[in-house]
């Protein structure tokens, strides 16, 4: 049964998951109308601006927790969060309807998505991330999302693959996925103050998501990497979720794909650098375990993509039950 302070630290989690969940909506919002107005592509946009924006609640929390030393909530809320996405969130969508993708995103950013989550694995081997190690992971990302740019510039100059592209993904760009309450709300500078505001709930949010989370672990006699893993990972994967579900309403299912791939990269690479660069980062023995399953979950998703370019109702079925045996192995 459940003491009271237990209780009032699950009251505070929840709350603290609507406004990461609430914030990065209108961060998401915002930041695709605005990067609409500069021309970027659609796949673009739903890999790089809806992924940075859907992650917001992953950084905050992580360097946050890394400013209160505490590793192993800063590292497993992203291994546990990539896990998540993976396995729970692109399973349930695919439970709902087969995900077809575009074949970019297979290729190239599947590719990218194997190789960032590798190369943290290389990074995280020693329990560590230095400040030296934070810098190259975020370099890692910046040249993930340069080349992007370049690609989508490629595209647009082009033209063909990014006709088959939005005929496969009918993507963020036509206003189908990024449609809200948002929209119909307008003032001079709405965009600006949307982020503003955004990106202040998601901070508040995710400092008490963090204290809250300790103080539970601590109390309930869980481990920190176990809490942060699995409680705080899904309730900061909620706007990953949020967006994916409301793609697969619009019939933008690419979309689904797309937002968790470049969320996964961004989390792996970005985050954890940005964090460790912050203070560099200590965590337990336990790392390597979801590391380990991070990496198989990893390698089944994008050969399950590679194999006819969909994700099939099995397939979603077999990692949306993966993450629940997950689950259940670590809070036992």
């Amino acid at each position: 049964m459940l003491r009271g302070e237990q209780a009032v630290q699950i009251v505070v989690i929840l709350v603290s998951v609507l406004g990461l969940w609430v914030g990065a909506r209108l961060l998401v919002d915002a930041a695709v109308r605005s990067a609409r107005r500069f021309g970027l592509s659609e796949l673009t946009i739903g890999l790089t601006i809806v992924a940075i924006g859907t992650s917001t609640p992953e950084l905050s929390v992580a360097v946050d927790a890394a400013y209160k030393g505490l590793g192993d909530i800063a590292v497993a809320n992203v291994l546990g969060s990539n896990i998540y996405n993976l396995a729970f969130v692109l399973g349930v969508i695919s439970l709902v309807r087969v995900i077809p993708v575009a074949e970019s995103l297979v290729s190239r950013d599947g590719v990218a998505l194997l190789a960032s989550t590798l190369l943290g694995g290389v990074v995280l081997f020693d329990l560590r991330v230095t400040r030296l190690e934070g810098v190259l992971l975020v370099g890692a990302f910046v040249a993930y999302t340069a080349l992007l740019l370049r690609s989508s510039q490629t595209e647009v100059d082009g033209g063909s693959e990014q006709q088959t592209e939005q005929s496969t993904d009918q993507s963020l760009g036509d206003d189908s996925v990024t449609r809200s309450i948002t929209e119909r709300i307008e003032f001079p500078g709405r965009d600006a103050v949307f982020l503003a505001g955004g990106l202040a709930l998601v901070l508040v949010s995710g400092d008490y998501m963090v204290l809250a989370a300790s103080e539970l672990a601590r109390g309930a006699g869980v481990s920190e990497w176990v809490i942060g893993g699995t409680i705080v990972a899904a309730g900061t994967s909620t706007p990953e979720f949020a967006v994916s579900l409301v793609a697969l309403r619009r019939r933008s299912l690419g979309v689904s794909v797309g937002n968790v791939v470049g969320s996964n990269i961004l989390n792996i690479t970005g985050i954890v650098g940005v964090a460790a660069v912050a203070r560099p980062l200590a965590v337990s023995a336990s790392a390597l375990g979801t590391l380990s399953w991070l990496v198989a979950v990893t390698l089944l998703i994008v050969a399950a993509l590679w194999t006819g370019r969909v994700l099939s109702r099995l397939e979603g079925a077999f990692f949306a039950t993966s993450e629940v045996t997950r689950w259940i192995l670590g809070l036992i």
